[in-house]
């Protein structure tokens, strides 16, 4: 069974390599490594190959592999540096920016229930590097910056400042701008000296909230 699902795997893997999704052997090997049926409920690991979000526990959804590939790609994540994840999750993204970093991963979730589900998913798969800290992460996280790179896996109604002032001059956040449900665009914070910044805009994604004190209240 464990094999059927990785070829199952391997193969969405090359089509997102030959969609040009996937555009660095780092990230494609990071992909190989870390099979999205790992960090799902039981009963949807048959579909982890599956292009397209899937539920998880507390009403949320574990990304797409085509929009976590998208901003691992985006992020240019090199060994070593320091990074942090707005949205744990599953656990899955954070685990795929181990193996890019190859160092400490520092990712928030808010929901307790997430955080669990999350730890039990990363022990189970060897990632004990990956920190997984509960509580509000609109807040970021200031005991260990300043970062190189924030990825955050919710949509925000507008960019949280304590983010921004977590990274190192030339740091980068990524993370989906727009409405509380239905759509937002991909944006791309490059911190710049004297307190400017610099954004890119990717285009239209669909991302769960991000609820927070500096994000979308409940």
């Amino acid at each position: 069974m464990e094999d059927e699902l990785y070829d199952k795997w391997e193969r969405l893997v090359k089509r997102l390599e030959l969609e040009r999704i996937i555009k660095s052997e780092r990230v494609r090997d990071a992909f190989l490594k870390v099979p999205r049926y790992k960090f799902v409920p039981e009963r949807y690991r048959d579909y982890a190959h599956v292009d397209e979000p899937l539920p998880i526990p507390a009403g949320q959804t574990i990304s797409a592999p085509h929009m976590v590939a998208i901003m691992l790609e985006l992020a240019g994540l090199e060994e070593g540096i320091n990074i942090l994840e707005i949205g744990t999750g599953s656990g899955w993204n954070a685990a795929l920016m181990y193996e890019l970093v190859k160092t400490d991963v520092y990712t928030i979730e808010r929901i307790p229930e997430l955080a669990e589900f999350a730890r039990r998913n990363l022990k189970g798969a060897g990632y004990d590097r990956v920190h997984v800290i509960l509580g509000d992460g609109t807040k970021g996280f200031p005991p260990k910056a300043p970062y190189d790179v924030i990825i955050v896996t919710a949509g925000a109604p507008k960019v949280p400042e304590p983010l921004v002032e977590q990274l190192k001059v030339g740091g980068k956040l990524l993370i989906p701008v727009g409405s509380y449900h239905l759509w937002q665009e991909l944006y791309e914070v490059i911190k710049l000296k004297g307190g400017k910044r610099r954004i890119i805009r990717h285009g239209g994604v669909a991302f769960v909230p991000l609820i927070g004190e500096h994000g979308w209240r409940e």
